[in-house]
């Protein structure tokens, strides 16, 4: 199968869809039955605290697991933003919303997806911080929506500002030769 026909063919497939299942552990019993060809894995409104074996799950799932593209983690009880979220570079839309997250700097993180532009984070402890939208904005500036709402020039305006008065620059020490 050619990579445009598989493009084709996954564009149709409907995500798998794990919502509401109560899950606490992510395991799925390897089928020999084959594997999906979706793009978008769901599993929000569950009970997930962490995402141990996310990346082994994901790949007993999907056929072409590097091209996963859309992940709904939205309302689990995840405290960080997992390191092997950034392993899937054609991620373009990522959920979190209604979790536990309570560190800013867990957004960090995803500044590694080049595809990112869907970022959703509303409803985690982070979003009472101070500069929150603008911290995010700085730090992950290919984004176009955030928290279900488009990003507008005034936003980048309003986030370059409040970077310029919160984010100090790194020092530039010149090494000095001592004669």
């Amino acid at each position: 199968m050619s990579k445009r026909d598989y493009m084709n063919s996954s564009v149709q497939e409907p995500p798998l869809d794990y919502s509401f299942k109560s899950i606490h552990v992510i395991q799925v019993k390897h089928s020999k039955s084959g594997k999906s060809l979706t793009q978008s894995l769901w599993l929000n409104n569950n009970v997930l605290n962490d995402l141990k074996d996310f990346g082994q799950v994901v790949s007993q799932l999907l056929q072409h697991p590097e091209n996963l593209a859309w992940i709904d983690l939205s309302f689990n009880d995840l405290t960080s933003i997992d390191p092997v979220l950034t392993t899937f570079f054609n991620l373009s839309v990522l959920y979190l919303h209604g979790n536990s997250i309570h560190r800013l700097g867990e957004v960090n993180k995803l500044s590694a997806l080049p595809r990112l532009r869907s970022l959703t984070l509303h409803g985690n402890p982070i979003e009472e911080e101070k500069g929150y939208r603008q911290y995010v904005l700085c730090n992950l500036p290919r984004i176009t929506t955030f928290d279900f709402s488009g990003i507008t020039k005034a936003d980048r305006t309003t986030a370059d500002v409040w970077k310029r008065m919160n984010i100090k620059p790194k020092k530039v020490r010149i090494k000095q030769d001592v004669l």
